[in-house]
């Protein structure tokens, strides 16, 4: 049975840059592994969230999506950046996922924004968001600004891309990916394998 994967996607336009890496990050991993891939359009529950945020009680397509994300065997999260953080849509969805829901639950995170001046907006907020909520962040992140999407940049992107879709692979164990000897994980240095003796530090002074 396919693992599932599901994109949470929280641009407000449409086209938006957000919904475009969230298709990149998606396809990159369909590439490595036959996933069965749910994207959720945060922005279309716009009013249900607001409502279930009164309530507490969210309903209708809003719960089902909220459904799949504690069911998902992986997640892929964007976001848009605003005041140096994410949107205001995307925290109100977030908070509406039931405690504990996506604990564990391998998680690559993206965002887009206007200049690279916000790129530490994932470690700085992201991150943070999803270690509360107790998923297991991959190590990169990736964020896009809008000159990212063409020209020189492009390429840089797409290896960003790439990257973070094999270390998600690999943590969320997608079709057999983790047995594969691909891992997140570096080999650990030893800074004192190669240590000269103390003796022959010694005798070098004598000489």
């Amino acid at each position: 049975m396919s693992k599932r994967v599901v994109v949470v996607s929280a641009g407000l336009r449409s086209p938006s840059s957000t919904k475009l890496l969230a298709d990149q990050l998606a396809a990159a991993v369909e590439r490595l592994a036959a996933v069965e891939v749910r994207h959720v359009e945060v922005r279309e529950h716009a009013h249900a969230i607001a409502d279930a945020l009164m309530t507490g009680f969210p309903s209708g397509a809003l719960a089902e999506d909220l459904g799949a994300v504690a069911g998902a065997d992986a997640l892929i999260v964007v976001t848009p950046t605003f005041q140096a953080s994410y949107s205001g849509l995307f925290k109100s969805f977030m908070d509406l996922v039931e405690t504990d829901s996506v604990r564990g639950t391998p998680v690559l995170l993206a965002a887009t924004g206007g200049s690279e001046r916000h790129s530490l907006m994932i470690e700085s907020a992201l991150r943070p968001l999803f270690a509360y909520l107790g998923a297991v962040s991959v190590p990169t992140g990736v964020y896009a600004a809008t000159s990212d999407f063409g020209g020189e940049y492009a390429a840089a992107l797409a290896g960003r891309v790439d990257r973070a879709a094999s270390e998600l692979a690999t943590l969320a164990g997608l079709d057999g990916h983790e047995a594969s000897g691909r891992s997140v994980r570096r080999t650990p240095v030893d800074e004192f394998a190669d240590v000269t003796p103390f003796s022959e530090l010694l005798n070098r002074v004598r000489t």
